[in-house]
């Protein structure tokens, strides 16, 4: 019998490339996003159907469980993808950014959660994976908002990864680094606030050593073979690492002084920025 699995955010970038993956594999697949109606690509492939599902809107999140149930005759496992990410300083950031973005980020994820786990929890089986970041486990400048929500996503992860065991439901965050996908671009919300120039010189710099780590990245599909290893994996292993940097990154947070990790990260993220002296 076929596996099921539900995908958020499968537009674009990971979401896209993590259901065709699936789809490949024989599974079947709810690849669920806000506008269906816009998606040409995944509608041609075989056992993938598409679902409206925006994780701030609680009556669709239901509405695509209910339909992905209908359509396939359940749920083995969720993929909780939709996300973005805010960059800049803090200081540039409006409230309402960031409250766009911890909505999204953190409070899309548990929505989508709370709605599965009764389901979950009744047959006493299920797998729940969370795609969070590197940047979940370690920082870099100028991501401040967006590694305070990758931060508490996978602290919320692992602590109710306890209480779900007992049900036999695993909870799985996997952790990419820079990938390339439009999060470095189309997907990316700019901070800025008119009038504030001190961080320019900053920013340029910080933004595009990050950018540039994205054109070197790998692309999506290596975070969908990583989504679907923990998606076969009947462990309660927590945490996946995927990509060129993300492995030996945490791997060396763990091992290292933090001022000398620090160092690191500033060798390679503030590389040619140069101070304004007073």
């Amino acid at each position: 019998m076929k596996k099921i699995v539900l995908i958020t955010g499968a537009s674009s970038g990971i979401g896209k490339a993590t259901a065709r993956y699936f789809a490949e594999k024989g599974w079947n697949v709810a690849a669920t996003m806000r506008t269906p109606a816009n998606e040409t690509e995944l509608p041609q492939l075989p056992n993938v159907r598409l679902f409206r599902l925006d994780v701030l809107d609680h009556d669709s999140i239901r509405q695509a469980i209910t339909d992905t149930q209908a359509a396939f005759g359940g749920i083995d496992v969720v993929v909780n993808n939709a996300g973005y990410g805010a960059v800049g300083v803090f200081e540039a950031a409006t409230p309402e950014q960031v409250q766009r973005q911890f909505d999204t980020n953190v409070f899309g994820v548990m929505n989508v959660i709370r709605e599965i786990l009764p389901y979950f929890r009744e047959k006493r089986d299920g797998t729940i994976i969370n795609v969070t970041s590197m940047g979940g486990l370690i920082t870099f400048p100028i991501y401040s908002i967006y590694h305070g929500t990758k931060w508490a996503v996978e602290g919320f992860t692992e602590a109710l990864s306890f209480e779900l065991r007992p049900f036999n439901i695993r909870v799985k965050n996997i952790e990419p680094g820079a990938i390339k996908t439009d999060f470095y671009d189309r997907s990316q919300d700019l901070l800025q606030k008119e009038g504030l120039t001190d961080y320019d010189a900053y920013v340029r710099v910080t933004l595009a050593n990050s950018r540039q780590a994205g054109v070197d990245a790998p692309g999506p599909e290596v975070v969908a073979q990583k989504i679907f290893q923990a998606a076969n994996d009947r462990s309660f292993r927590l945490r996946y690492p995927v990509g060129n940097q993300s492995p030996w990154l945490l791997a060396l947070r763990r091992f290292v002084p933090l001022s000398w990790f620090h160092g690191i990260v500033k060798s390679v993220v503030e590389k040619g920025y140069k101070p304004q002296t007073a």
